[in-house]
């Protein structure tokens, strides 16, 4: 009977003490989980180039004076704006524009200045280009009306450009095109060519 008596003692301080050790686990604070990092800022790949448009630019106009205008000739700054439309077909972009510079360019010749100036060129233009996603490369061509005082002219342009989408609605690029005119002020033989460099800002709506 004594041996007994001792078995269950053991036993029963053996169940009170794996209690005890069990019941301390469950007290024992939990790490707190670590949290997920933030997922990175995302990356702007391109997309549709379809929709209204419009922007600044500044840029460069060179005249050259041809026929009865030969020796005469002038480049200078210009500031315009510009406003148009485009449709993406995925891969090909199409649209149409239409933009104007403020010249103030001084003509002169071999002597120096000759009192005349080209003043400001409008142009209506029509554009199609590839698209690469976030950068579009273009032609363009259309019709230029010159402003000058020896007097004004509808001539002929044609040029290339590259835009680039610094995000989906703000577009930057560059631009070259020359022009030719003929019979400024409806003079005959009073002819010039010009090119222009423009840099422009635009944003798409």
């Amino acid at each position: 009977m004594k041996n007994i008596l001792c078995a269950a003692a053991a036993i029963s301080a053996t169940a009170i003490m794996t209690t005890s050790a069990f019941a301390g686990s469950l007290d024992a604070p939990v790490a707190a989980p670590v949290p997920a990092a933030p997922p990175p800022a995302p990356i702007y790949t391109g997309g549709d180039w379809t929709g209204f448009y419009a922007g600044a630019q500044v840029g460069n106009l060179d005249v050259d004076g041809q026929g009865g205008l030969a020796g005469v000739g002038g480049d200078d700054t210009t500031f315009g704006v510009h406003a148009g439309y485009n449709y993406d077909f995925g891969s090909w972009v199409i649209g149409g524009e239409l933009d104007y510079d403020d010249a103030s360019v001084d003509l002169e010749n071999a002597g120096g200045p000759i009192g005349q100036s080209v003043d400001s060129v409008w142009r209506a233009k029509l554009k199609g280009g590839y698209d690469f996603g976030n950068t579009l490369v273009y032609a363009t061509a259309g019709l230029a009306d010159v402003d000058t005082t020896v007097g004004g002219d509808t001539g002929d342009f044609y040029g290339i450009g590259v835009a680039y989408k610094a995000t989906q609605q703000f577009i930057v690029s560059g631009e070259y095109l020359t022009h030719s005119f003929n019979d400024l002020g409806g003079t005959p033989g009073l002819d010039a060519d010009a090119d222009t460099f423009t840099i422009r800002a635009s944003w798409q709506f």
